[in-house]
C-alpha cells in the first residue's frame, strides 16, 4: 500500500512539474536595467537586490556603469562618484546568491555627451570626437541647428578601441560577467561629412562594423554582446521616428551584424511589435518597457503570443523582458520605498516595475502575495 501511495505522489509531483514547466520558460529573461549606485548607496542597492529583485525572480541585471568605476587600466577616465572593487564585490555577491546574471554597461559610440556636458571619454580624449566642430551649448535645447542630441566618438579613430576594449575587459572582469552591454542607441552623429575618416562612408556599414568589432573582442573571452535595437529599425518606413528607430539609414546594418548579438528592443510609448522583426532576422531579442503600465503589459502579452504562435526555430528567440529605469538609482529607490513624493506619476517607473513583474509571476504560476522581507533601512 505504501508503494502505491508513493507512486501516486511521485506521479502527482511529476505531473505538476510537467504542466508548469512550459509556463516557467515563457519569460526566460526577467531583467532590470538601471544606473549603478553611488558608493554611499551600495548597501541600500544590495538590500533592494535581496528583497525586491529576488522576490520578483528577476534573473538579469543590466547595470549602467559607464565611468563610475575606479578603473585601473585607465584611471584618467574615472568619474567623480566611482565604485571601488569592494563596492562591486558586494553587488556581485548579492546577485550570485539569487541567481542574477549581471551585465555591466558602458555607452559606446553614441551618448558621449549629455545636454551641455561632454562625457568622460571625449573630455579626456577630445581627438576621438566625431564632430569636434559642434560646440556644446551653455543652455541646451532640442531641436537645435546642429542636430545635437549626444556626441559620438569616431569609430574609425585608430586609438579609440585600445582604450574602450581595456575598459570592457576590466569592467566585465570585476563584475564576473559573461556578457557586456554596449548601449549603441540613439546614434545621431555617425559618418559626419566633416570627419576626415568617416566622411562620405555608408552609415549603416560604419555602425555594423563597430558592432562587429565590439562583438569580436568579447568573443575572444567567450562573452556575449548586448545592444539596444533602435538603430536597426527603419524609422521612416515604420513611422516609429528618430528616437526609437533610425532616420539616418543605420537600419540596414541589421543585415550586416553577427546574429549572436542580443537585441534589447525598447519602446516606451506604444508596444510596437518589432521583436518579431528581430526574431525573423535571426536575433535573440528581449523587449524593454519603461514607465507605462499598459505598454509593459501589452509587451508581455506580445511576448507570450509570439512564443505561442512561433515555429520551433523562432520560439526561443523571444527571450523575455527587461524593465528599464532612466533616473538615478537613488531617485528610483526613494520612490520605490516611498521616501519622497513620486513625481513620475501618472506614468511612473515604480508602479510599472511592480505591475509588470507581478504579472510575470502570475504567468509563471508563482504566488502573487506580498509576504517577504521588506525594507531594512
Amino acid at each position: 500500500m505504501k508503494k502505491i501511495i508513493l507512486l501516486a505522489c511521485s506521479f502527482f509531483v511529476c505531473f505538476r512539474v510537467f504542466c508548469q514547466s512550459p509556463a516557467v520558460d515563457e519569460v526566460a529573461v526577467r531583467g532590470f536595467a538601471i544606473a549603478a549606485p553611488a558608493p554611499d548607496g551600495v548597501g541600500r542597492f544590495v538590500n533592494f537586490i535581496n528583497e525586491e529583485l529576488a522576490f520578483y525572480r528577476i534573473n538579469t541585471l543590466i547595470l549602467r556603469v559607464d565611468y563610475n568605476y575606479r578603473y585601473t587600466s585607465h584611471p584618467e577616465l574615472v568619474g567623480e562618484s566611482a565604485l571601488s572593487a569592494t563596492d562591486v564585490e558586494q553587488i556581485v555577491k548579492a546577485c550570485r546568491e539569487h541567481g542574477i546574471r549581471i551585465i555591466p554597461q558602458i555607452n559606446l559610440l553614441g551618448h558621449q555627451s549629455w545636454a551641455g556636458t561632454v562625457g568622460k571619454l571625449l573630455e579626456v580624449y577630445p581627438e576621438f570626437d566625431e564632430t569636434p566642430h559642434v560646440n556644446l551649448p551653455e543652455n541646451y535645447e532640442w531641436p537645435n541647428p546642429d542636430g545635437l542630441y549626444c556626441k559620438s566618438y569616431c569609430p574609425l579613430h585608430p586609438e579609440v578601441h585600445d582604450i574602450v576594449f581595456a575598459l570592457i575587459d576590466e569592467i566585465t572582469g570585476v563584475f564576473e560577467a559573461d556578457a557586456f552591454h554596449a548601449g549603441m542607441d540613439e546614434v545621431f552623429y555617425i559618418g559626419d561629412e566633416k570627419c576626415p575618416r568617416c566622411g562620405g562612408r555608408d552609415k549603416a556599414v560604419l555602425y555594423a562594423e563597430e558592432v562587429a568589432r565590439i562583438r569580436d573582442h568579447l568573443s575572444l573571452s567567450a562573452k556575449e554582446l548586448w545592444i539596444w535595437g533602435d538603430r536597426l529599425i527603419d524609422g521612416k518606413t515604420t513611422g516609429i521616428g528618430m528616437w526609437e528607430a533610425s532616420m539616418n539609414n543605420t537600419h540596414r546594418a541589421i543585415d550586416m551584424i553577427p546574429k549572436d548579438v542580443m537585441i534589447c528592443d525598447w519602446h516606451y510609448e506604444r508596444a510596437d511589435p518589432t521583436a518579431m522583426y528581430f526574431a525573423v532576422k535571426g536575433f535573440n531579442v528581449v523587449t524593454c518597457p519603461w514607465r507605462k503600465e499598459d505598454v509593459a503589459l501589452a509587451q508581455l502579452d506580445q511576448l507570450l503570443t509570439n512564443r505561442k504562435n512561433a515555429t520551433p526555430e523562432m520560439r526561443d528567440r523571444f527571450r523575455g523582458l527587461v524593465h528599464t529605469v532612466w533616473t538615478g538609482t537613488e531617485n528610483f529607490l526613494d520612490a520605490y520605498y516611498s521616501e519622497k513624493e513620486n513625481d513620475d506619476k501618472p506614468d511612473d517607473q515604480v508602479t510599472c516595475f511592480k505591475t509588470l513583474f507581478g504579472a510575470i509571476r502570475r504567468v509563471r504560476g508563482e504566488e502573487t502575495g506580498t509576504k517577504r522581507v521588506r525594507d531594512r533601512r
